[in-house]
């Protein structure tokens, strides 16, 4: 990835945590957090890179809402960065952070079984 991708990237970063907290009014879309922006070289696509608090249903509800949303925030996006072609926007879910929770899960599973084996030594 280019250096101006990655700053427009960040950019977009911003601004769509911005305009999905405080423009967009849709009740499926709960409490988001916009965790990266991937912008392709030639700044022509984004996905977008969300955690979502609650279930998986309210995950999938979440992405329809801005699904949905789309164009609106598109739009917000052009008018605030002041690109030639807005980056056509694409949502996923980030799966780091689950995959990091998983993980200190399992640390603190190990921890906690090498805690008594500890006592039993002394």
């Amino acid at each position: 990835m280019s250096l101006r991708s990655n700053r427009v990237g960040e950019q977009m970063k911003k601004e769509l945590s911005e305009i999905i907290g405080r423009k967009i009014k849709d009740p499926r879309i709960g409490f988001v957090t916009v965790t990266d922006v991937a912008v392709t070289g030639d700044l022509q696509q984004a996905t977008v890179y969300i955690s979502v608090l609650g279930d998986q249903e309210q995950r999938e509800k979440t992405l329809q809402g801005l699904a949905k949303a789309k164009g609106f925030m598109r739009s917000e996006i052009g008018q605030r960065i002041r690109l030639r072609k807005t980056p056509e926007l694409f949502f996923e879910f980030d799966e780091s952070v689950d995959y990091g929770n998983r993980i200190e899960s399992l640390i603190s599973q190990i921890n906690s079984e090498d805690k008594p084996a500890e006592k039993d030594e002394e």
